[in-house]
């Protein structure tokens, strides 16, 4: 299968060739198809949510398993109606609150949604993206877009149109390229369908925020714990595999931060004697002091968006330039970080060193 590159930035929207753009591409979501897109979190990986088959070629060209839920995507309100039911007055406050924005809701689906869509779950997970691109696409397809981040199951979710191309050339027919998203971290996750809010995946959003809107909102232990048991049924995307991994080895390095320097660089230097390539990925504070075959930043401490949003881009570096060790220093769970935190765990496969 031919893989079109297609630019599309939210300038280009109104213009001809910009709606020749969007026109090609809602046609092919239309005809269950599978269409990669910018979103403000992460590229997504869409295609009728409402088409059974067009949700299991999400799931082929991720190689990923069919019981991982999958979000559908809106461009409004009104389009909850055919998908949802039953929404509580609490539900209906955090959407009004965060949409559109890089928050996921967890409600009763209504029986028209395919368990394809959901992962054979009596729920379904909803977001409003705020990307003019996302919207707008959404808006022409005319049907909820069931998106999960486009990228082959367990890799670095995409932040450039170019880390789709790696993972999904020949996989699907369209890629919209509309530049490096903002974000760079998946969309929160809150389940509504409890007596209270439940956050199944940290994201932008923070537990804090929900709880100025709804009160008594918890956090699954599942989180930062390790992934869920199994035989149980992941509620939400990420819940039970490894997730944004690199190809390398890789270690989350906890504690004071001159004990993390002091033993990442002791092995470093133990695992070059043993011949193998290392690389460190810590922050501006502290990047100077480490002695790594490789050594990046991803930003300063005081600036976690730019954390987040600097993350996934480094990973695939990490395989471009043939890591095969990486030690990672380690944040702590307030607000934004946590969510930071949590995709680091993942990357790592839970694999922490407490110094």
């Amino acid at each position: 299968m031919r893989t079109d590159l297609v630019k599309l930035d939210k300038g280009d929207l109104h213009t001809a060739v910009g709606k020749e753009k969007l026109k090609q591409a809602a046609k092919l979501l239309r005809a269950g198809e599978v269409v990669a897109f910018p979103t403000e979190t992460v590229y997504g990986l869409g295609a009728n949510g409402m088409d059974v088959h067009a949700s299991l070629k999400i799931y082929e060209a991720k190689g990923r398993p069919s019981n991982n839920p999958l979000i559908l995507h809106i461009a409004e309100f009104d389009q909850l109606d055919g998908i949802a039911r039953d929404i509580s007055e609490d539900a209906w406050k955090l959407m009004k609150a965060f949409w559109p924005g890089p928050m996921t809701i967890i409600l009763h689906k209504r029986e028209e949604v395919p368990v394809e869509t959901t992962g054979g779950l009596s729920t379904v997970a909803v977001r409003m993206p705020s990307h003019p691109v996302a919207r707008e696409l959404i808006l022409q397809a005319g049907v909820p877009i069931a998106a999960p981040s486009a990228n082959k199951s367990g890799r670095p979710s995409p932040t450039e149109a170019i880390h789709v191309m790696e993972d999904m050339e020949g996989r699907i027919p369209m890629i919209l390229d509309g530049g490096k998203v903002g974000i760079g971290i998946e969309s929160t996750i809150v389940d509504m369908t409890e007596e209270k809010p439940v956050i199944l995946r940290p994201g932008f959003i923070t537990p804090e925020m929900v709880d100025e809107i709804v009160s008594g909102v918890t956090i699954d232990p599942a989180i930062m714990g390790g992934p869920l048991a199994e035989g149980l049924k992941p509620k939400a995307p990420g819940m039970m595999y490894r997730h944004y991994a690199p190809l390398g080895d890789m270690w989350l390095v906890e504690g004071a931060m001159e004990d993390v320097v002091r033993k990442i660089n002791e092995m470093t230097k133990e695992q070059q004697q043993l011949g193998y390539k290392v690389a460190v990925i810590g922050t501006d504070e502290n990047i100077g002091d480490y002695q790594a075959d490789i050594v990046r930043s991803i930003g300063s401490r005081k600036d976690p968006a730019q954390i987040g949003a600097s993350l996934y881009g480094t990973l695939r570096e990490m395989d471009q330039l043939g890591v095969q060790i990486i030690y990672a220093e380690s944040y702590g769970e307030e607000e934004f970080f946590g969510a930071i935190r949590n995709r680091i765990l993942k990357a790592a496969g839970y694999q922490v060193l407490k110094v």
